[in-house]
This record gives C-alpha cells, sequence and structure tokens, in this order.
C-alpha cells in the first residue's frame, strides 16, 4: 500500500492481506469487539471536541483516524503490563478500563491527574513532550529488577521523536535491555511541521542505530497493530529487550481544538486518508468474510451514543476542585515544601484549608 517493510494484514479495502512474518490470531468476536472500541473512542472523542466548542472542557486532543492505532496496542496489553500515555491516547485508557469521564478530568481542568495510575495500570496524560518515554523506561527498569514478568508500553507522537528525552529513553532502554515497547504514532503532522521535515527515513530506522529491532506497521490497520503491538510485548516480558514501533497512521483533525490544520495542509491529502478509514476498513471485513449483520453495528452505534451523551453529563456535573487540593499528590509522601505551600496558601485566604 505504502511501502514494502510496512506490515499490514488487512488492506484498506477490508481485504486480507498475506504477511510472511505475521499472521492474524484473531476470531470474529474478537474482531467484533476490536471495532466496537474503534467506535466508542470515536464518539466519545467526537463529543469531547463538541464540548470544548462550547467551552466546557479547557483543551482537547482529538484522536480521529488514529483509532486503530491505539486500540490495536492498547488490547494487545497484557492485565499485568504498565503503559504511559502522551495527551492523546484517550484509545489506550479505553481499552486499560479507565471511565471516559476521568479523560476528561484534566481537560475540565479540575484535577492534576485523573485517575490512579496503579488501579488501570495507565499512568496519566503527560503533556511535556516525550518525557512519558524516560518514565516508562524507569518503570521498566524497576520491572526487570524485580524480575517481574511485565512489559512497559509507551507512546509518543513523530513531532516528540525529535525531542531529546525520547532519544535519551532509547539509549538507556538499549543500555539495560529494559522490558519496554516504544509505540510511535506517526500521524505524519507534529502540530504544523510534517514529519518528512524532522526525519529523512522512516522512524522505525532509528531504533537500528540504539541497537534494537524497529516494525513500521499500517496504523489504520487494527489487527496488524495488534499483533505486532502484542509479539514485541512477549519479547519484552521475556528478556528480549526494547522494539520500537511506528505507526504509520494520520490526523485527520486538528492538533488540538486550539489549532487549525488548514492552515499549514491541503484538503486533498485528508480525503486520501479518509478512504483509509480504520473503522470502515474492519466494517467491511466482518461483512464480506463473518457476514455480520446491520443489527449489530447498529447495536455498536446507540452503545457509543449513550455512553457519549452519559460522559457530556459527567463533564457538567464536574465541579470546581478546592485550590488546596493541588498539593494533595505531589508527592507520594507528606514533603516539608508542599507542607509549606499549603500552609501559605490557607494565610492567604485562598483556599478553606480543609485538607
Amino acid at each position: 500500500m505504502i511501502d514494502e517493510e510496512l506490515v499490514q494484514l488487512l488492506t484498506p479495502e477490508g481485504l486480507r492481506n498475506v504477511n510472511p512474518d505475521y499472521e492474524s490470531t484473531l476470531g470474529r468476536d474478537e474482531i467484533v469487539g476490536l471495532y466496537r472500541d474503534m467506535v466508542i473512542i470515536r464518539r466519545l472523542c467526537n463529543e469531547s471536541t463538541s464540548l470544548q466548542r462550547q467551552g466546557q472542557l479547557a483543551l482537547w486532543a482529538p484522536v480521529q483516524g488514529q483509532e486503530a492505532a491505539q486500540i490495536g496496542a492498547g488490547r494487545a496489553l497484557a492485565p499485568k503490563d504498565f503503559s504511559f500515555p502522551s495527551y492523546r491516547e484517550h484509545g489506550v485508557a479505553w481499552c486499560r478500563g479507565v471511565p471516559p469521564e476521568d479523560m476528561l478530568r484534566v481537560f475540565r481542568a479540575v484535577t492534576t491527574g485523573g485517575w490512579d495510575p496503579q488501579k488501570y495500570r495507565h499512568s496519566v496524560p503527560t503533556v511535556v513532550l516525550g518525557n512519558q518515554t524516560l518514565h516508562a523506561v524507569g518503570y521498566a527498569m524497576g520491572v526487570q529488577r524485580d524480575g517481574a514478568e511485565e512489559a512497559v508500553l509507551t507512546f509518543f507522537g513523530d513531532g516528540a521523536s525529535s525531542q531529546g528525552d525520547v532519544l535519551e529513553s532509547f539509549v538507556w532502554a538499549a543500555s539495560f535491555n529494559a522490558p519496554v515497547v516504544f509505540f510511535c504514532q506517526n500521524n505524519q503532522w507534529g502540530i504544523s511541521t510534517p514529519s518528512s521535515v524532522q526525519s529523512r527515513i522512516p522512524l522505525s530506522h532509528r531504533a537500528h542505530g540504539f541497537g534494537f529491532p524497529g516494525i513500521r506497521v499500517d496504523g489504520n490497520d487494527v489487527l496488524a497493530v495488534y499483533e505486532v503491538t502484542r509479539r514485541a510485548l512477549e519479547n519484552a516480558r521475556v528478556g528480549g529487550g526494547p522494539t520500537l514501533i511506528e505507526a504509520y497512521t494520520y490526523r485527520i483533525g486538528a492538533h488540538t481544538t486550539s489549532d487549525d490544520p488548514t492552515r499549514y495542509r491541503i484538503d486533498a491529502e485528508v480525503e486520501v486518508w479518509k478512504h483509509r478509514d480504520p473503522l470502515e476498513r474492519v466494517k467491511s471485513l466482518l461483512v464480506r468474510e463473518y457476514k455480520v449483520n446491520k443489527a449489530t453495528f447498529e447495536k455498536v452505534a446507540a452503545e457509543a451514543e449513550s455512553l457519549a451523551l452519559k460522559l457530556r453529563d459527567d463533564v457538567l456535573a464536574m465541579g470546581r476542585p478546592d485550590p488546596i487540593t493541588m498539593f494533595d499528590h505531589a508527592y507520594a509522601a507528606p514533603h516539608p515544601l508542599v507542607d509549606e505551600g499549603r500552609r501559605e496558601m490557607v494565610e492567604l485566604g485562598i483556599s478553606g484549608g480543609s485538607h
């Protein structure tokens, strides 16, 4: 479809594509499940964009077009694995069981976190570009020293791949053979900078310079993403070390709701990628190969609509937190500087000081 090294198991038309190194291990019900995940996260994302436009969220990072990359990778994680997202991995958070309303708490500016990372084995969003890759490698080195059979998966975009934090994390992961998988969603635009300006070669090739494998997968093919990520995680768990996965995909919408993509890319490019829609690709497979009927798709759409309406109600019900709560989870244990800051805020009368 795009290049010979791209791992693809499902064409844009929904036809099976034979790959000598990978084959789909999923059956009908599992593929229906992946389709359901993608429909739900797209509907929730669209509702979140509407909420931001209506002044109910401070910001939102849309995910339309990248659903297969996130759902395929998210569902490849084992229960004990740990994932470290950036600010756009709403689909991965969904796969890890994070309630939709919790995904929006940071964007509504009512929390500095959103959920308990240990409960869902999924860290809270990181806005600092690439910073989460260092967190992931550090966590993976801890897993390694504990002798646990776990793997770590961390996500970043093509724009973040130019950050020093990401390259430093590659060095540490390679040097210590850490059980971590780097998952780069190359949606081809680092805000307004095209990936072609950032790298003259496919981003997956960068891994070879650090001494570990790099794989390029069709990021709009949920079956291929699932299999490539599953195998990389299995390899990490048994001591095989890090892997870099480049999911070649496309951001259909804006970088965030503060961005206007029409200023830096042409409509014709967007239209080409709309015809590679990851949802329609799987839907075509399900109809052609498994004879899934219209009622099944309507049921999924109805569930997604119901969840979106509930999300809206949950967001509108979120009240403003007491400012003093900003100190509550700065550190895992009490810290004198945090205590001092809390006291000063109470003395200034900014908070009721009930915490």
